[in-house]
């Protein structure tokens, strides 16, 4: 049995872990560390697609690094390529093409890496083409829009042979692989539970009247692609689509997908889980946004369970206030509870093992975004599938984890938060249900007349990724209906 008084109580478990790395942490979690690229030592041609936020971070990824050079850069909106126009330009000495059409870009032979930092909804026919043109792949979390999508690009990677990483850049961090490292080699026991949080406060986004006009700047048609081109309805076209089914997949496919990744990473899991269930909503404000911005996950593997919380509301830090803990702090982390000790990892790249009285055994650190790259290219210059840290198969296992979320709340009833007594499973999922509503209460959320989206126990068969018994509703979920011209293939 884990302990019941740890668990209850795991804000206190967090805040020990970082006591012990308050001298470790620095401001900038994501600090450009180096590592050099081996093997073949030509120039790789890349073309960047998708350059309005993340993307940036792929400019910075391969401009002039570990023997790349970037020569495309891709946007559906002329609006925003400018800041990534300038960087390569000033690195190369001379303008990279721009193409606004990303099938152009599948079709120049000279391209050897093609690097995605699109809304969710085109990451897996962008990869899936790419790969179908003899591109290797780096492509943003999560590497899919539904779970189906995320099998093809696996398939796809196989059948062609192509080098497909995920940019969970977590994985390729000293100081995280440290920590994953000491949980698999038993220095807590035997782990009962994975514990993830992405507690990182997302106000509204506003509500509209109606159709907004569109930049006249963007191809519309082509920054739909897979999706229906249907009015724009919400303020913001960037960013906020994260908030929209038809694109995005909540902070769950945003941010939390990192500690998805993360948490089954510890519990060594590389297949779906046998069960899912998930309950929650969008609560505090009505605005355009459709996905939840509070919701409890619950995954049974049987000889263990993943649980994984999202609040987009005001949560208290447990951040000492001399590292700027407040009010409203956003956390983002993991504990491992296992029956031997725990261990935490509350940022992207540094690691706390506890026994359970919670002293500290041993704590790591260390990494930048940079690793994440040069690993790719390391293993793209090999050509060994095997050298990657995150795989596209470790990325669809962990973004499927965010999808099947998904389909059980959506797949749910809604009920008054009030009456939501008793959700199935263990006591660790009635206390993160407690810790749910509690938060809710600080929040000002009236429980007895705000409804949640109560999802069903999901029941799940790891070999076909599909629901077992009379799930037909959640089963269509599993993947979506493209547009004509864009489909995702149902056979590689």
């Amino acid at each position: 049995m884990l302990n019941r008084r740890h668990f209850l109580n795991h804000s206190a478990v967090i805040a020990a872990a970082m006591a012990a790395l308050e001298s470790d942490l620095t401001p900038n979690l994501y600090a450009e560390d180096t590592a050099p690229a081996a093997g073949n030592k030509g120039t790789l041609r890349v073309a960047v697609v998708g350059v309005r936020g993340r993307g940036m971070s792929h400019v910075g990824g391969f401009n002039g690094a570990n023997g790349c050079q970037i020569v495309t850069v891709c946007d559906a909106d002329t609006g925003v390529i400018g800041k990534a126009m300038d960087a390569v330009t000033k690195k190369n000495g001379k303008a990279p093409t721009f193409v606004q059409d990303f099938r152009r870009v599948v079709e120049d032979k000279s391209i050897d890496i093609i690097s995605i930092a699109t809304p969710n909804h085109w990451h897996a026919l962008m990869a899936i083409w790419a790969m179908q043109n003899g591109k290797d792949v780096y492509v943003e979390k999560p590497c899919s829009h539904n779970v189906l999508e995320g099998r093809r690009m696996v398939e796809a990677a196989r059948k062609y042979n192509r080098i497909c990483q995920v940019g969970t850049q977590s994985r390729s961090n000293p100081g995280m692989r440290k920590s994953i490292e000491a949980i698999h080699s038993g220095k807590i026991g035997k782990v009962h539970l994975a514990y993830g949080v992405c507690y990182k406060r997302r106000n509204s986004i506003g509500k509209t009247e109606g159709a907004q006009k569109l930049p006249a700047t963007l191809n519309y048609d082509l920054w739909s692609g897979p999706a229906p081109v249907v009015d724009l309805k919400r303020k913001n076209l960037h960013y906020d689509w994260h908030w929209i089914w038809a694109y995005g997949n909540g902070d769950l496919g945003n941010q939390g997908v990192h500690e998805m990744d993360k948490a089954r990473w510890g519990l060594n899991k590389s297949t779906l889980p046998k069960s899912v269930m998930s309950f929650g909503g969008r609560f505090g404000y009505e605005d355009d946004g459709e996905t939840a911005n509070t919701q409890l996950c619950v995954f049974d593997y049987g000889d263990s369970e993943l649980m994984f919380e999202v609040r987009g509301l005001a949560s208290d830090s447990p951040f000492p206030a001399n590292m700027g803990g407040k009010k409203g702090s956003n956390f983002v982390g993991n504990i491992w509870y296992g029956d031997k000790g725990i261990v935490v990892c509350p940022n992207y790249n540094s690691g706390v093992v506890l026994d359970l009285d919670l002293n500290v055994v041993e704590k790591f650190s260390g990494g930048g975004d940079s690793m994440h790259f040069a690993n790719f290219v390391e293993a793209v210059r090999a050509r060994k599938q095997s050298h990657l840290n995150c795989d596209i198969e470790e990325g669809h296992q962990s973004a499927a984890l965010c999808h099947l979320s998904n389909i059980s709340m959506l797949s749910g009833t809604p009920a008054n938060l009030a009456d939501i007594k008793d959700i199935p499973g263990s006591m660790h999922i009635a206390a993160g249900a407690k810790r749910f509503m509690d938060h809710l209460v600080d929040n000002k959320i009236d429980l007895k007349t705000t409804r949640a989206m109560v999802g069903p126990v999901l029941m799940i068969d790891s070999k076909t990724e599909r629901f077992m018994g009379n799930n037909a509703k959640a089963n269509e979920m599993l993947t979506r209906e493209y547009r004509k011209g864009f489909e995702v293939p149902e056979k590689v």
